[in-house]
């Protein structure tokens, strides 16, 4: 590499104009080719959110309840009985497009060391996943790897996969979303930070050794894509979730030991980062020795082990003295560790290759005068026309409900879900196809699940960005309520929120348009149900070829479960329970629904402007109703409308023992008929009740001011039936739900 640094090299580095100038006037002079690295990677769109830091300061994050919120490497909530929770999600779509298996794969792990850095033992992983058509070139390669790294690197870490949601648009053909949520528990009075302190103190290096994988991950996660992407296959880290594994136990087990200061997961720009994001918090300095740094391969330059983005590697600083403890706990589990450097009160940043300077740069220089921007907005031209409510043909509603069932979006995600090791520590209440959110006990502070009743976690994942395309405000809001509402399906009352903002190039006014449009969203949804955002993660530059993604500003919701014997699945219960719908369907629409997808291929109408009170009415009288036990089982109505929500809890139920499916006979709430069976809108819930708790049903909803509505009740006779309407076979149901995705994606010929 050239040690000549000129505005040619600095754009290569994915500098501006604009911003070279700005980092020669604060540094009064040309920088060496290492800080110029360091510089760039920490001024890339990943690393210092520079197009969205402005709109993000607007979010709520916080509340009484609220331990640590955004800005560390994970959220923190209080969640009783002396423990606290932490959680994030965070995006792996570009490495993940180059290179699937290890893009996800390495996902996963970057997620669980943020949550383990704090402190936390994982004990639930989550994924967030939005695919291109199945039939686009690569899908079916992209699907697979992914699906096989997220269940390899979760699997062989031992943390089980409760939950997650997947969809299909062809707006994702060429950039692929692969979010990853993790979740552990902690002791609420332990949560350790990455604010650097105590001049003097060491800096350890822990876990892996460090080799060329990943250099500039960060840059290249920070541009649009184009037809030599492929080229940036070397730019992908490579995991190994065997030694994540004993990395987390050493973490865990030093942290015991009163030793560790500061504490850093390596992640994006790998020592760059972590050493002078730990300084900036701290307001200090770091002196690093590069040459002290472990490494796996011979010949590395200082810039490359700056910039390596290795996986399973952390930054601690330790308590002056007290080295020795780390190497012993290390060695111990086989890992390297290594003293790098020092702590100093020089508010720089200074690396040393074998005693000479190669990099001394002030700290406020890669962190606090990272650029800034208050990019351009622009509503798209003509969004206003496609605010016109689609009119849909007629067509025999057998058909289109068998239809809808089949889409990739709706249909089972069991081939995906059974990848995934989903039950192991047995902390498992709830997993994956069961219900709207996961359900796991809350263990004790150490990971291990309490046996019988108790309290719970309840965790789910939810966007649909259709509606965020139409209407970037109210679709972001309407994607909290739904996660919010999952919660309240299973009896849990949400808490706290993660959000993974993925969406495409922000220099483009009308992509920064809807960021910001979102951002009001999701700060008004998480205001009004009292859910502050305590972790997150922004993801841009998610187009290929000029052609952005949907506006996906997924969001993770975390909820307490009173006692895990109290809670609903999906599944009908049983034969002669009575139907009933929760909250009012005066607020349906076509607007982005999957049955106008299916039939039209437009996406045109104005998703409804969220309604918070009824959102909360519905909400708490479903969560009293399976508290109490009353309610049976419950599930949203979410895609497909009605009639899709009904096949779902008729399949859920499964054949009995003699081959006998479930059925229901059931009547369509007032209004038109193809608009109540497959129109979509927000806050409606089916539970099922027995006969005898019909009217504490209703007296409960009443005392919630929830409209509620009798539908009907479940049969024997193994069909869904609407008298004049509807009448199919719960098992044709089970085929088109069970077997859309395969068929989707062709799978069907490699034995599911």
């Amino acid at each position: 590499m050239s040690s000549v640094v000129d505005a040619k090299v600095a754009k290569e580095h994915g500098l501006t104009v604009k911003e070279w100038q700005h980092a020669l006037d604060v540094l009064g002079r040309t920088p060496t080719i290492e800080e110029l690295g360091m510089i760039s990677v920490l001024w890339s769109e990943h690393c210092s959110y520079k197009s969205s830091r402005v709109h993000l300061k607007t979010l709520p994050t916080e509340a009484p309840w609220v331990i640590q919120g955004p800005g560390e490497n994970a959220g923190v909530i209080d969640v009783g009985h002396g423990l606290a929770v932490a959680f994030k999600m965070e995006s792996h779509n570009h490495p993940s497009f180059i290179e699937p298996y290890q893009g996800a794969a390495t996902g996963v792990g970057g997620i669980m060391r943020d949550v383990f850095t704090m402190g936390a033992r994982p004990i639930a992983n989550l994924n967030s996943l939005r695919f291109g058509d199945p039939k686009a070139p690569r899908m079916r390669f992209l699907v697979e790897g992914v699906v096989a790294g997220i269940g390899g690197y979760g699997n062989c870490m031992g943390v089980p996969t409760v939950g997650g949601e997947v969809a299909f648009d062809p707006s994702y053909n060429g950039n692929i979303l692969v979010n990853a949520f993790t979740l552990g528990v902690l002791p609420k009075d332990r949560v350790f930070l990455s604010q650097a302190a105590g001049v003097g103190n060491p800096l350890v290096y822990v876990g892996s050794k460090t080799g060329r994988d990943g250099i500039h991950g960060a840059t290249m996660a920070s541009e649009e894509f184009s037809k030599d992407s492929e080229a940036k296959r070397p730019r992908v880290q490579v995991g190994d979730p065997f030694t994540e594994k004993v990395l987390l136990e050493a973490c865990l087990e030093l942290m015991k030991e009163d030793v560790i200061v500061a504490i850093q997961d390596m992640g994006a720009a790998g020592l760059t980062s972590s050493s002078a994001e730990m300084a900036s918090r701290g307001g200090l300095g770091v002196e690093i020795n590069i040459d002290l740094v472990p490494r796996r391969e011979t010949g590395m330059t200082p810039y490359e082990v700056l910039l390596s983005e290795s996986q399973e590697r952390m930054l601690m600083v330790v308590k002056k003295g007290h080295e020795a403890a780390v190497h012993r706990i290390f060695e111990k589990w086989d890992l390297s560790s290594a003293v790098v450097g020092v702590v100093t009160d020089t508010q720089h940043v200074v690396v040393k290759d074998a005693g000479r300077v190669v990099v001394d740069l002030p700290v406020s220089l890669l962190v606090d005068e990272a650029p800034m921007y208050e990019r351009p907005t622009q509503r798209p031209e003509g969004l206003e026309a496609l605010w016109v409510e689609p009119k849909l043909a007629e067509h025999p509603a057998a058909e289109r409900l068998l239809a809808l069932l089949a889409r990739p979006t709706i249909a089972s995600k069991r081939w995906i879900y059974e990848q995934y090791d989903h039950s192991v520590r047995a902390g498992t209440v709830i997993g994956p196809g069961e219900a709207d959110a996961c359900v796991i006990r809350l263990p004790d502070a150490g990971g291990t699940p309490k046996a019988g009743g108790g309290p719970g976690i309840a965790i789910s994942v939810d966007m649909n960005g259709r509606y965020c395309r139409l209407d970037p405000r109210r679709g972001a809001a309407l994607g909290v309520l739904e996660a919010v509402r999952n919660l309240a399906c299973v009896g849990a009352e949400a808490k706290a929120v993660t959000d993974c903002l993925n969406f495409g190039n922000p220099e483009k006014p009308e992509v920064m348009w809807s960021f910001a449009e979102a951002v009001v969203g999701l700060g008004e949804a998480c205001r009004a149900l009292d859910t502050p955002i305590v972790s997150g993660n922004v993801s841009l530059y998610n187009e290929t070829e000029g052609r952005p993604i949907l506006p996906t500003p997924t969001v993770g919701v975390v909820g307490l479960v009173e006692d895990v014997r109290r809670v609903a699945k999906t599944a009908f219960p049983g034969p002669g329970h009575r139907i009933f719908l929760l909250g009012s369907t005066d607020v349906l629409s076509f607007a982005g629904s999957e049955l106008q997808l299916l039939e039209t291929g437009v996406l045109s109408g104005r998703p409804p402007e969220p309604d918070y009170a009824r959102a909360r009415a519905v909400h708490g009288a479903c969560i009293e109703a399976v508290r109490s036990g009353l309610a049976r089982s419950a599930h949203d109505l979410s895609e497909g409308g009605l009639l899709v929500a009904l096949a779902e809890c008729l399949v859920a139920a499964r054949p009995g023992p003699d081959g006998v499916w479930l059925g229901a006979e059931v009547k369509l709430p007032g209004g038109e008929r193809t608009r109540s069976a497959f129109a979509e809108g927000p806050s409606l819930i089916l539970v099922t009740v027995l006969d005898s708790e019909v009217e504490a049903l209703c007296a409960l909803a009443e005392r919630h001011r929830a409209p509620i509505a009798e539908l009907g009740r479940t049969t024997d006779s193994g069909r869904l039936h609407i008298d004049q309407f509807l009448d199919v076979p719960t098992s044709a149901l089970s085929d088109a739900y069970e077997n859309g995705l395969m068929r989707a994606l062709d799978l069907n010929a490699l034995g599911g």
